[in-house]
């Protein structure tokens, strides 16, 4: 369930928050996923982290290479609301260099795996900014499907661009 023959997931850790910080203080990674671009301090990370790994309403993953052993990235459900059945997903590559390798669509399908067949969540959503259309090409792919958009939400390099709302059905699960 947590793993594929490109990348394996695991539970995120208190201790993850050094990688985490380098990622989170990398503009070029941020500046696609992070509503606000700003650089932070490793006390901030670390206590981000620690909140997000201990949090009851939320199953955050490090991304593992399997190749390498590296972590790549995170992905997560949060916000699950069990009564009715969603949850938000997000993810990051941080890794750079492990960008077009497979290794998003890996990790949402692992993540959409846990939703639908151990969670037994009904809808899992999420939002994405306008200009990446690498991602949204990508959620097409899985079998989200656009819900709608936030119009003019994001100011980033001197535009303003929509925040596009997306989500998947768990009988649209591919």
């Amino acid at each position: 369930m947590f793993e594929n023959e490109i990348i394996q997931l695991r539970k995120l850790a208190a201790s993850d928050y050094t990688i985490y910080h380098d990622w989170q203080n990398d503009m070029e990674v941020m500046k696609s996923t992070n509503l606000h671009l700003d650089l932070h301090t490793l006390e901030e990370t670390k206590q981000f982290v620690t909140t997000i790994a201990s949090q009851s309403n939320a199953k955050a993953y490090m991304i593992v290479h399997k190749r390498t052993e590296r972590l790549v990235g995170i992905v997560s459900l949060i916000n699950i609301d069990y009564k009715n059945r969603s949850a938000e997903c997000i993810i990051d590559i941080g890794a750079k260099d492990m960008w077009k390798k497979g290794i998003g669509s890996s990790a949402i399908f692992l993540i959409l795996e846990l939703a639908f067949l151990e969670l037994n969540l009904h809808r899992v959503y999420l939002q994405v900014f306008s200009f990446n259309k690498r991602a949204i090409k990508l959620y097409e792919k899985m079998g989200f499907i656009h819900e709608g958009s936030q119009r003019q939400a994001l100011y980033r390099m001197g535009k303003w661009h929509d925040i596009i709302m997306m989500s998947i059905l768990e009988n649209e699960y591919i």
